[in-house]
């Protein structure tokens, strides 16, 4: 058996707040808020700690990203929470999150010959001269990887570890059976 070994990056969330938000207050009062309407509908708000990032939009409903796990994920809405709570911003109840995507990052455990891949796996897209990865979609899995001539990988499209791990075990097994 190979040595494997997968670790999550990056989860993106969407969640909404049940209530509209004046970003243009937000913007005004919070340091770590960027907002520019005529080029981008959302407020962005930078959280340092966990380091996560998150679009508000007026409409109340957020995309937030950078987080490495959910207790992070929930961490980082919360401070969100706190910050409203700063300009007189009440939310009710903490808002339901969704998973959009997780981005893991690891290792398959062997070198891989890319000029190979690319010729005997299905749905994949090698250009080395524009860059040195690999990209393959795994249908059965719904992920995408990308794979680096030295085993290293990158997973995109899962939405649980869970999945992250069976795309991997998935991957793993369709290069075994190319020789």
């Amino acid at each position: 058996m190979t040595a494997r070994d997968i670790k999550i990056v990056n989860i993106v969330v969407s969640a909404s707040l049940g209530q509209d938000i004046p970003l243009e207050k937000m913007a005004a009062t919070l340091s770590n808020t960027e907002y520019n309407p005529e080029q981008f509908p959302g407020l962005v708000i930078r959280i340092k700690e966990p380091k996560t990032s998150a679009l508000i939009f007026s409409s109340g409903k957020i995309v937030c990203t950078g987080a490495r796990s959910m207790d992070k994920v929930k961490e980082s809405i919360e401070k969100i929470i706190k910050s409203l709570e700063k300009i007189n911003i009440k939310i009710a109840k903490f808002p339901d999150v969704k998973i959009q995507n997780m981005v893991a990052a690891g290792t398959v455990g062997m070198d891989l010959n890319l000029n190979t891949l690319a010729m005997k796996l299905d749905n994949t897209e090698y250009e080395p001269e524009q860059f040195p990865g690999l990209v393959y979609k795994l249908a059965e899995a719904k992920a995408t990887f990308l794979l680096f001539s030295n085993g290293k990988v990158v997973c995109t499209g899962t939405k649980s570890e869970k999945e992250v791990h069976e795309a991997l075990d998935k991957l793993i097994d369709n290069l075994k059976h190319i020789k």
